[in-house]
């Protein structure tokens, strides 16, 4: 969010928690995205602020619900007031359980994996609506092919990023390997270290895909622990994870500190990778 934005943001989520009777005197910015997650103290709760527009909030609510009562590691809604969605000053306020971090706060591999395997076990018991990871795939896309958006990408690199989507979005197809719902983005920083055991967060990104699409966030030590991966399959997922990640880096309107130097290394990472029947320089974009 905008400075502008968070300023008005954060006394809307201490007023809505106040309103229901949790102690919210002073607000800790924990981050800031597209999302603003906050630390209201001393209550202790955890809220998520979007922009009201924003209707995913109520999904992941009831997302949340569903797979905690699963029994799947994910971080659970503030026991101490009802689960719902809270909207003052065009802003959509979620509250969830603080939890403290434990020492040491990385999580190792191991554990990593089992617990992506436990939440993967969850969501395959569930039939909710989510989009497919290709849909992830076509705005990364669309992004690439926007000069407007992205102006700081160069023309060789616009046709590289767009073949590489094309291609590994296309060899994953051609695998036909079973889907499922996934988290979308389980990476180091959706998943806490607390003495509950890790737990994942921001289910916003749920999507549809093979489970290899979810391993290829994580670090790459983390599949030699999850049974069943398939090599072949999160190598293609992983380079189609980097190029997604590489097109929002460019996006004009891209707010994460030092976002254009990360799309620059991840591209040279992209480079270094052998195709797969991309048509080299002239390749569409």
């Amino acid at each position: 969010m905008l400075a502008s934005e968070v300023a008005r943001a954060v006394p809307a989520a201490r007023a809505i928690a106040a309103s229901l009777g949790l102690q919210a005197d002073d607000a800790v910015v924990l981050q800031n995205s597209n999302k603003l997650t906050l630390r209201l103290i001393p209550g202790d709760v955890l809220a998520r602020v979007a922009p009201a527009a924003d209707h995913i909030a109520r999904f992941e609510v009831e997302l949340a619900q569903r797979l905690t009562e699963a029994g799947c590691p994910v971080a659970a809604l503030d026991p101490r007031v009802t689960p719902d969605v809270h909207e003052r000053d065009g802003f959509a306020v979620t509250l969830w359980t603080h939890y403290t971090a434990v020492a040491p706060a990385e999580v190792g591999e191991a554990a990593y994996a089992d617990a992506l395997k436990r939440l993967h076990t969850g969501m395959r018991r569930l039939d909710v609506p989510a989009p497919h990871f290709t849909e992830r795939v076509a705005k990364a896309r669309s992004l690439v092919a926007d000069r407007d958006r992205t102006p700081a990408l160069g023309d060789a690199d616009r046709r590289l990023l767009g073949a590489t989507l094309d291609d590994r979005c296309r060899a994953i197809a051609e695998r036909g390997g079973a889907e499922q719902l996934l988290h979308g983005e389980p990476h180091p920083g959706n998943l806490l270290a607390t003495r509950h055991g890790p737990l994942f967060i921001d289910l916003e990104t749920v999507c549809r895909g093979p489970v290899e699409f979810d391993l290829a966030h994580a670090p790459d030590d983390v599949a030699g622990h999850y049974p069943g991966a398939d090599p072949g399959l999160l190598h293609d997922c992983r380079i189609l994870v980097l190029a997604i990640i590489t097109a929002w880096r460019f996006d004009r309107d891209d707010q994460l500190p030092d976002g254009r130097a990360l799309g620059a290394r991840w591209l040279d990472r992209i480079r270094a990778e052998p195709s797969r029947g991309r048509s080299g320089p002239g390749a569409r974009a």
